[in-house]
């Protein structure tokens, strides 16, 4: 099976071999490291580890991508929010915001050349090189979720009912940014741009305020992308679903609280073509559970028709490899 074809058609909503079997969100564990010759935090600094260690899952548990980054404040530390690199256990945290007042935000020069954007970049170009056979998913933030980065998430949410003028000044300035880095992931073409928005969960912006604030900017930038693409947010994103369909991307991911079958009816019944990725819990099966039970959360997201075959969010750093490799398993033994 052509893996980077299959992925393709599967985001094309065309008939494949087998559901692709994939992580679209963060996907590192530390029990891989030591075989794949890297550590955190020299991961997230240097672009051959951070390659090494986004094919890892690939090659030790058969993972059918190799996904980069592992955090979403690359771009935050590129405006010059400082951050916290963690460690081998702790992703990469946002130790402060935007160094300044709102209105001194704006998009620093030459913006994906800034920080760690352009090591991003430069895994990419490795895996391509090193795995043609095996498609690239990168991640990047929400226009949304970079705008809460800056003021602070709090801060943005409050200021939607107090000065939204602001706050699309703001997304104004995350969008064009994120912008930029699209452009450059076209360059470099990885076969998937995955655009990652928590900030827009429903836990914590209000269904109408996404629709009005945040839905627009996620669609302009899906306008950019060259490759497939896919949003994902965070927690029971069914109120806003029917948006997150309707914003241009080649697929919706979802979290394991969205329910897979009503899911893909609200596709049939409003004609979308965006497909329907997830939804195996991370936090709960693929962290901790046995792996009898990943097999039985991954037939069932199979019978209720995934599109795409994924884990529900980022995988946890401490989740252990045979889990990985029974989520992949339990999808062949589907086929057979």
């Amino acid at each position: 099976m052509d893996l980077v074809e299959n992925l393709n058609a599967a985001l094309s909503g065309e008939e494949v071999e087998k559901t692709p079997a994939v992580s679209v969100t963060a996907a590192a564990v530390v029990e891989a490291m030591p075989e794949a010759g890297v550590s955190w935090p020299t991961a997230h600094q240097d672009a051959e580890q951070m390659a090494k260690l986004g094919i890892s899952l690939h090659e030790q548990a058969g993972l059918e991508c190799a996904r980069v980054p592992f955090d979403l404040t690359a771009e935050a530390e590129a405006f010059g929010c400082a951050v916290d690199l963690g460690d081998m256990e702790a992703t990469p945290t946002l130790k402060s915001n935007f160094p300044g007042e709102i209105d001194d935000i704006e998009v620093p020069d030459d913006f994906a050349n800034q920080g760690r954007l352009p090591i991003i970049l430069e895994s990419i170009e490795i895996l391509k090189n090193e795995h043609p056979e095996v498609p690239v998913i990168v991640g990047m933030a929400g226009p949304f979720t970079l705008a809460g980065h800056l003021v602070g998430v709090e801060d943005l949410v409050k200021m939607l009912k107090t000065d939204s003028f602001t706050v699309e000044d703001v997304m104004d300035i995350t969008l064009e940014a994120q912008i930029e880095l699209v452009e450059a992931f076209n360059d470099v073409g990885p076969d998937v741009i995955c655009v990652a928005d928590p900030t827009s969960s429903p836990e914590l912006l209000d269904p109408n305020d996404f629709t009005e604030f945040a839905q627009p900017s996620l669609e302009d930038l899906a306008a950019e992308m060259e490759p497939k693409s896919i949003i994902h947010i965070c927690g029971n994103t069914t109120p806003i679903l029917e948006g997150m369909l309707d914003s241009g991307f080649s697929g919706a991911s979802v979290e394991e609280a969205v329910d897979m079958s009503e899911a893909q009816q609200l596709r049939a019944d409003e004609g979308f073509e965006t497909v329907m990725v997830g939804n195996i819990s991370t936090s709960q099966t693929l962290f901790s559970k046995p792996v009898e039970e990943v097999h039985a959360e991954v037939t069932a997201a199979l019978e209720k028709g995934v599109d795409v075959l994924a884990p529900s969010c980022g995988i946890a750093p401490k989740s252990p490899v045979q889990n990985i490799k029974a989520f992949v398993e339990a999808r062949d033994a589907f086929y057979e």
